[in-house]
């Protein structure tokens, strides 16, 4: 029981380690739309970066964090659904509070990164990777290693 609450820890804290790497892509692409290329209407900046933090969450948690052999167009529709609803209403907030009330938008978007990190984890995790954790190969060759060496 030990065993698995200590896996589940760690694998909480790599999808937070990566979902920040995310995080920082997010940022940078909201900065470099804003800033840079001074696209008009913080809502599209937004979307822009969150499909870009999107994608690189998916592929690195997939791999490391839930270490899933599922089907990548199978899991990538999954994580998909989740979006339907949740990209919507948060750009929907990034526009109402950024550009209609005047909040500053980097605060709206760490409400966003919040709200998007914790929900989802459990989406990911009690949803799209529920049967699949620990089924990749490189969850194979630990579990080989661990074997050999309970030997």
């Amino acid at each position: 029981m030990k065993t698995e609450k200590k896996k589940e820890t760690a694998r909480a804290l790599k999808f937070i380690l990566f979902s920040a790497s995310a995080g920082i892509i997010e940022v940078l692409a909201m900065t470099l739309c804003e800033e840079v290329l001074k696209i008009p209407g913080h809502w599209v900046c937004y979307t822009i970066a969150l499909v870009l933090s999107v994608l690189w969450n998916f592929t690195f948690n997939r791999k490391f964090t839930f270490q899933s052999a599922e089907n990548v167009p199978k899991a990538m529709f999954m994580v998909f659904l989740f979006y339907v609803p949740f990209a919507p209403f948060t750009i929907w907030n990034e526009h109402f509070l950024a550009d209609t009330h005047g909040w500053n938008e980097y605060a709206v978007l760490a409400i966003n990164m919040a709200l998007n990190l914790s929900l989802e984890y459990l989406w990911d995790n009690f949803v799209v990777y529920r049967n699949s954790k620990d089924t990749n190969d490189i969850a194979k060759k630990k579990q080989e290693k661990e074997n050999q060496t309970h030997e």
